[in-house]
């Protein structure tokens, strides 16, 4: 494959001493080239209709509906599709997790550290625009890429946030239907894809990444409701990280319990045999203890065994009968006269969709404020770190208002009165992604650019010139 970083010694000495007859194969699948794969934004497109429109054939990917592996020579990345949000491109294994958390309608969801987005966009569609999705990353520029990650998915129903796990246990116990930590690792399972996992890993990294992400877990444990279910995720083979974490946790939560995941194909059992005692940060003299058979009921991904990157899954539910916290909700905002006529100023010619009735300012300045729509069971997020507590709906600025880029990409075609659609191949998509203005005649204002009716972005017609309002960070080239 010719990477330029070789792989670790002592991390390859570890290995064949845990995979024995199987670290040959192992090592060959290491050496092998990662297959892309994409998963279908069914809260935009229907697996069925992707696929009768897709650029690419599509291979199904065993342990996700909406997942498909590509040809190797698929540029996924920059088709068209891709920015209007019809599919995510993301690793096979990865979209094994939410396949097992399964969050249903309705329910309040929470991916704790959650950029660049792929999971929580893959439980945004399990959710169907129902329910509430929070989504946090603890550092500030990744939780900017996983707004907009959540824009371009179109999600209406997220908040997010930029806190710390300890913050958000003491703010919400208890409240939570569905919770995920997909936790920071030392990335042995993306080794044949990113150099720098080579570079940094040590075994006094792995050590140190499993009681980071003690730490993590046991703040995460205090957000889930009594019946709710939480998912550990790693992308790293070292069982420290894995069966190690869950054993630990185990012990010190005799609240939860290991549920028995779907078996499905490609999956392999946990290793209860690979867990050492004393565990990492006990006393050597530590009592020895045998690690229980139940952790067979988490599952490992393998690049051998699966085309797949490495991947560690379990599913834990909180037990008890508790009546699960009840969280202050969000406080909507009476728009003032003048602000409530700049909206339905552009809103009622335009728009073919009611107004949503709950919705919040945010002022940026003296003369501009962002206006958000809020879900109904939104929570009240004042006094936390918040990159967005709703839906964006545009900008209020001077008696103007300006629609966003996560209005647009949220709405349908045929919810919007003017618009210019050209085909996936069209020179007029790609000048609109390069941000070029465009030379079309047509009626002056607001329009929605789509691809194949997809929605892409705004415009805004003058004359016989469609001036383009593609955000600048997105756009191509």
């Amino acid at each position: 494959m010719g990477r330029e970083t070789a792989l670790p010694l002592t991390f390859l000495a570890r290995m064949a001493a845990l995979l024995d007859e199987e670290f040959v194969p192992f090592m060959a699948a290491l050496n092998q080239t990662p297959v892309p794969a994409i998963r279908i934004n069914t809260l935009k497109i229907s697996v069925a209709d992707f696929a009768a429109c897709s650029p690419w054939p599509l291979t199904p990917i065993p342990w996700c509906e909406q997942g498909f592996f590509l040809d190797r020579k698929a540029n996924a990345g920059t088709h068209p599709f891709h920015d209007a949000g019809l599919y995510y491109i993301q690793d096979p294994s990865t979209m094994a997790v939410a396949t097992l958390l399964a969050p249903q309608p309705g329910q309040r969801v929470l991916d704790l550290c959650a950029s660049p987005g792929g999971k929580t966009t893959h439980m945004a569609n399990f959710l169907a625009g129902q329910g509430v999705l929070v989504a946090n990353d603890i550092d500030r520029s990744r939780a900017e890429v996983l707004r907009r990650t959540l824009e371009r998915w179109g999600t209406r129903n997220a908040v997010v946030l930029n806190e710390s796990p300890e913050r958000l246990a003491a703010r919400w116990p208890g409240a939570f239907d569905r919770v995920l930590v997909d936790a920071p690792c030392s990335g042995e399972g993306m080794f044949r894809k990113n150099d720098d996992a080579r570079t940094y890993w040590s075994e006094a990294h792995v050590q140190g990444c499993a009681l980071r992400q003690t730490g993590i877990l046991d703040s995460a444990a205090q957000l889930v409701r009594p019946g709710g279910r939480l998912a550990y995720a790693t992308c790293t083979f070292a069982p420290e990280e894995n069966e190690g974490v869950i054993w630990r946790f185990l012990q010190s939560h005799p609240d939860f319990e290991l549920v028995e995941p779907r078996w499905l194909s490609g999956f392999a059992a946990g290793r209860p045999d690979w867990v050492a005692w004393p565990a990492a940060g006990e006393p050597s003299d530590a009592p020895a203890l045998s690690p229980p058979a139940e952790l067979a009921s988490t599952v490992r991904l393998w690049p051998h065994l699966a085309q797949a990157e490495g991947h560690f899954i379990a599913i834990l539910q909180r037990t008890g009968d508790e009546t699960p916290f009840l969280w202050q909700p969000a406080s909507a905002t009476d728009l003032s006269k003048a602000d409530r006529q700049a909206v339905d100023t552009f809103w009622e010619p335009l728009i073919d969709l009611p107004l949503p009735q709950r919705l919040t300012l945010h002022t940026r300045d003296e003369h501009t404020a962002e206006l958000l729509a809020l879900t109904d069971d939104a929570p009240d997020t004042s006094g936390l770190r918040t990159v967005r507590p709703g839906w964006h709906l545009g900008t209020l600025r001077k008696g103007r208002f300006e629609p966003s880029h996560a209005l647009a990409v949220a709405l349908t075609s045929d919810q919007v009165a003017n618009r210019l659609d050209e085909p996936a191949g069209s020179e007029l998509v790609a000048r609109y992604l390069r941000g070029e203005t465009l030379p079309v005649d047509g009626p002056a204002g607001w329009l929605l650019v789509t691809v194949a009716g997809f929605p892409l972005g705004w415009g805004k017609r003058v004359g016989s010139t469609i001036k383009n309002h593609y955000p600048r960070g997105l756009r191509w080239g």
